[in-house]
């Protein structure tokens, strides 16, 4: 009787944290500066009460350490050094500590010490220096984003050996160098972004042009690939992405992709997944003769297309293109004009009823008949960008659309369309 009055008490009485999992926790905390006080309540006695901090109900091991910033306030951020005693949290699943300011300082080695971790978010910290190959240790991490620093140098080959990975994001960082076919062997990848920071980065020299591994990624639905130099020189990538049965969306942005690019692969070569419904080709050096007709053929079930910054000013082919499905259709900075208002119509463009969100900023029109043409496009539009055009005359179409625009009218001033 006495064992189970204990237990009962026992049971009632809140776990509390482990004292030197607090003590690492106060010296990581004091080579930090918090000027906005985001760690005020780090002082009670109980460290799984602080901001930031969940422990375990059965252990009281702290498992998450969630420091991350306000992107909208750049003031309320964390700076200083991550100090060591971090690896005493050696049950640690979840370290976020993203839009920080840590001035360019190295990503810590010793993070991979924390064999434990499932997420590790980095991401708009201000962080310098290489990519730790010691990070490819981590053989439980399911989610990597170290986006948007200023992290040099090559991809590190041993993030291949991160078996688990399902995110990778390493975008927006001026890495260089050969993309690593070691990342063909992340079998349960779904989200992967690279990003060529103005070319520097290339798809490996492999058999066949390079490329191959990208085939072995088959839980793959995000690829985001953008400013890689050397996708221009061969398709065989492209037939290897044409293998990802479960992707969703692709962008190809800035990739100095050209008409002579496509027209060296056919359609029925590029077996695109039918799970396929965004494509972003933006900034390539695309013509509307043949990037539309292409895209049409890939796939029917497109639900978003980016086509923004080609060159599309010529007047595209007569062969019908076909997009039942489109949603939202970007081609700002398309260099477009009021001739291609004359030879783009309903009759040989089948956007349907579908499309609900239109961008043409950045163009030359002039006429006010492009408020007649958006209304012969689609009946059920509820955004329309026209900033930074040039349009002059008069406005009187513009009442033609406005019924339709679902009392978004508002955001559609004169001063927004520069009349």
């Amino acid at each position: 009787m006495l064992c189970l009055v204990l237990q009962i008490v026992s049971a009632k009485q809140p776990i509390r944290c482990i004292q030197r999992e607090r003590e690492a926790l106060l010296q990581f905390k004091s080579r930090l500066v918090d000027d906005s006080n985001m760690l005020s309540s780090w002082t009670t006695p109980d460290c799984c009460q602080w901001r930031g901090i969940r422990c375990s109900n059965l252990t009281a091991h702290v498992l998450m350490l969630d420091l991350h910033g306000d992107y909208d306030n750049e003031e309320y951020s964390l700076r200083g050094e991550i100090h060591k005693s971090l690896m005493e949290l050696q049950q640690l699943q979840h370290l976020n500590l993203s839009w920080n300011y840590f001035q360019e300082s190295h990503i810590p080695e010793f993070f991979s010490s924390l064999h434990n971790l499932r997420s590790l978010d980095l991401s708009h910290s201000y962080f310098g220096g290489k990519i730790p190959s010691q990070l490819g240790s981590l053989s439980h991490l399911k989610y990597l984003n170290l986006a948007s620093n200023s992290l040099e140098g090559s991809i590190p080959y041993q993030l291949g050996n991160l078996s688990m990975l399902q995110h990778l994001d390493l975008s927006d960082n001026p890495l260089e160098g050969n993309i690593p076919s070691q990342l063909g062997n992340l079998f349960n990848l779904q989200k992967l972004y690279l990003d060529g920071y103005y070319g520097a980065l290339k798809m490996d020299d492999g058999n066949h042009g390079g490329g191959q591994w990208l085939s072995n990624l088959t839980s793959l639905t995000h690829l985001y690939l953008l400013s890689i130099s050397n996708l221009n020189g061969s398709h065989y990538w492209l037939q290897m992405i044409g293998k990802l049965p479960k992707l969703r969306e692709l962008t190809l942005s800035d990739c100095s992709l050209s008409d002579r690019f496509i027209l060296s692969m056919r359609p029925s070569k590029f077996n695109v997944s039918t799970s396929l419904s965004v494509l972003d080709l933006s900034y390539n050096n695309f013509t509307p003769s043949i990037i539309f007709p292409w895209v049409s053929n890939i796939t029917f079930n497109l639900a978003e297309l980016d086509l923004s910054g080609n060159h599309l000013e010529a007047s595209p082919s007569n062969q019908t293109v076909k997009l039942p499905k489109l949603r939202e259709l970007r081609l700002s900075f398309c260099d477009l004009s009021d001739n291609f208002l004359h030879s783009v119509t309903p009759s040989n463009f089948n956007f349907s009823t579908s499309l609900s969100i239109l961008d043409l900023s950045g163009n030359t029109f002039t006429s006010s008949m492009i408020f007649q043409w958006v209304s012969n496009m689609s009946s059920n539009l509820i955004e329309l960008d026209l900033s930074y055009s040039h349009l002059e005359g008069s406005t009187s179409h513009f009442g033609i659309i406005r019924i339709r625009l679902r009392g978004l009218t508002s955001q559609v001033t004169d001063s927004r369309m520069g009349f």
